[in-house]
C-alpha cells in the first residue's frame, strides 16, 4: 500500500484528500509544515508520493522540492495550486521542480488519478479507461441511444453528470463513433495544468490566447474533449469564446461538466453566449444512486479487471454485499464504487466479498447529503438509506429529518422491520 505524504497548512483539506487517498487504498499521512514535511519525507518507502501545497507557513514547495533533491531523495511531487493563472503555478514546475500540479478547487476530481500515475507498481491502480462500463438500466441504454444520435453530427456537446459518474467515457465515445474519429483529439482538463503549455514570443497574441489556440491547431479537423468546462476562468472562457466565435476552427468540441455550471450561467459567472456555442446538444448522466440496478454489473466489471491486473483468483459480491452497495448513496458515483470495490477485494480473506468486507466513507465531513422526505415515490428507499448510514434507527430519524415516532409510522406503512429488511 503505497505511502502518500500530503504537506498542507490546511487542517481541512488534509482531511478531504486523506479521505479519498484512503478510499482509493493509499496510506495517507498529513502535515501542516515544511519541517514537518521533511521528517516524514525521510521515513518515507519506496513507491511513496507528496503532495504538498505552494505556499506554506515556513516556506514553498519549491524550497522543499530543492530539498529532497539535495537529500537524493527521488520522490515525485505534485504540488497544489490556487490558480494555474498565477507565476506560483508556472514557478513549480519550471526547471525541473513539481512533477505535476493539479488546482485546489478540482482536489476531488484530479487527486487519486494523478497519484495514481506516479505510484509505483506496490499499489494496484486501475483507472476508467474510454470504454463505457457494462450497464443494463434504461436510463444507460437511452444515453447509448444519444450517443450515437450525437456522434453522427458534428455538433458541439456537454455532458452533464456528477463528480465520477462516467461523464469522460461518453465524451470519448461520441468522439469515437464519430466520423472525425480518424482526425486528431485532445483532451484538456480546464481545471489542470493543461494552460500552461505552449506559448510563442513572437505573437502579438497574448500568452493565453496563443495556448489555448494551439490545442485548436493540435486537434485541427478533428476533435477537442474539455474536461470540467465549469472550472474555466472568466479570461480563459472569453479567450476561447473569440477562438469560437471569431476565427470558426474547424474542431469538434465535447465538453464534461457538474450540474452546476447551469447556475454559473444564470449567475453570469460562466458566459451564456459561450455556453450556448458549446452546448449545441447535451446529455445528462445520471448518478449512481439513480441507477442502482447497473451496480452488481459494474461491480463485477471491475472485480474482474482486479484479478487480471494481479493475477489473483476473482472474486465475486455475495447478496449482502450487493444490498450494502445499492443502500450507499454513492456521493462519487463510480468512481467511488470503483474504489470501495478494489478495497474490499484487496482485504477480503476468500474470493467471496460480503457486507462485512465492504468498508464505506461515513465519517467524511465533506459531503453533506438531503435526505428528506420530499418525494413519496422514493420514501421507502430513503428511509433503507438513512438506516444504513445511519446504523440505528434514532440516527436515521435524523438524517430523514423526522421524529421517532413518525419513522415507526412509516416503516409500518413499508413493512420495514427492525434490522431494516423489507417483510413480504
Amino acid at each position: 500500500m503505497n505511502k502518500i505524504l500530503i504537506v498542507d497548512a490546511s487542517v481541512s483539506d488534509i482531511r478531504v484528500m486523506s479521505n479519498l487517498l484512503s478510499r482509493a487504498g493509499y496510506a495517507p499521512l498529513g502535515v501542516e509544515s515544511i519541517e514537518a514535511g521533511k521528517v516524514e519525507a525521510a521515513k518515507l518507502p519506496p513507491g511513496a508520493v507528496i503532495v504538498t501545497a505552494v505556499r506554506l507557513p515556513d516556506g514553498t514547495a519549491k524550497e522543499f522540492i530543492n530539498w529532497l533533491k539535495t537529500e537524493g531523495f527521488g520522490f515525485p511531487v505534485i504540488a497544489i495550486v490556487d490558480n494555474l493563472g498565477n507565476m506560483d503555478a508556472i514557478d513549480v514546475m519550471r526547471g525541473g521542480g513539481a512533477t505535476d500540479i493539479i488546482q485546489r478547487p478540482a482536489i476531488d476530481k484530479q487527486l487519486v488519478e494523478t497519484v495514481g500515475q506516479y505510484a509505483k507498481a506496490e499499489h494496484v491502480v486501475l483507472t476508467l479507461d474510454n470504454q463505457l462500463l457494462p450497464r443494463k438500466s434504461d436510463a444507460w441504454q437511452k444515453i447509448e441511444k444519444k450517443i450515437q444520435a450525437i456522434a453522427a453530427t458534428n455538433a458541439n456537446a456537454i455532458i452533464f453528470g456528477e463528480c465520477g459518474s462516467g461523464k469522460e467515457q461518453v465524451a470519448h465515445q461520441i468522439y469515437l463513433n464519430s466520423s472525425r474519429e480518424q482526425k486528431p483529439h485532445t483532451v484538456i482538463e480546464a481545471g489542470s495544468a493543461a494552460f500552461i503549455g505552449l506559448h510563442d514570443p513572437a505573437s502579438e497574441r497574448s500568452e493565453l490566447y496563443n495556448r489555448i489556440k494551439s490545442y485548436f491547431h493540435k486537434a485541427a479537423g478533428g476533435t477537442i474533449i474539455l474536461k470540467n468546462v465549469h472550472l474555466l476562468s472568466f479570461e480563459k472562457q472569453s479567450v476561447l469564446l473569440h477562438i469560437l466565435e471569431t476565427e470558426h476552427p474547424d474542431v469538434r468540441v465535447i465538453c464534461t461538466a457538474e450540474p452546476e455550471l447551469m447556475k454559473m450561467v444564470t449567475e453570469k459567472t460562466f458566459r451564456p453566449n459561450l455556453f450556448f456555442i458549446l452546448r449545441q446538444s447535451d446529455i445528462a448522466v445520471p448518478s449512481l444512486k439513480e441507477t442502482t440496478e447497473d451496480i452488481p454489473e459494474i461491480a463485477d466489471f471491475f472485480l474482474k479487471r482486479y484479478a487480471a491486473q494481479t493475477g489473483k483468483p476473482r472474486k465475486h459480491l455475495d447478496a449482502s454485499a450487493i444490498k450494502a452497495l445499492k443502500l450507499y448513496p454513492w456521493p462519487g458515483n463510480v468512481r467511488e464504487l470503483k474504489d470501495i470495490v478494489l478495497f474490499a477485494a484487496f482485504h477480503a480473506k476468500g474470493n467471496t466479498i460480503t457486507a462485512t468486507d465492504i468498508s464505506f466513507n461515513l465519517s467524511d465531513t465533506s459531503m453533506t447529503y438531503d435526505l428528506s422526505l420530499r418525494n413519496p415515490q422514493r420514501e421507502r428507499d430513503q428511509i433503507l438509506e438513512a438506516y444504513q448510514r445511519g446504523g440505528n434507527w434514532k440516527q436515521a430519524a435524523k438524517l430523514l429529518n423526522i421524529t421517532e415516532k413518525t419513522l415507526i409510522s412509516l416503516r409500518k406503512k413499508y413493512g420495514i422491520d427492525s434490522n431494516g429488511e423489507i417483510q413480504s
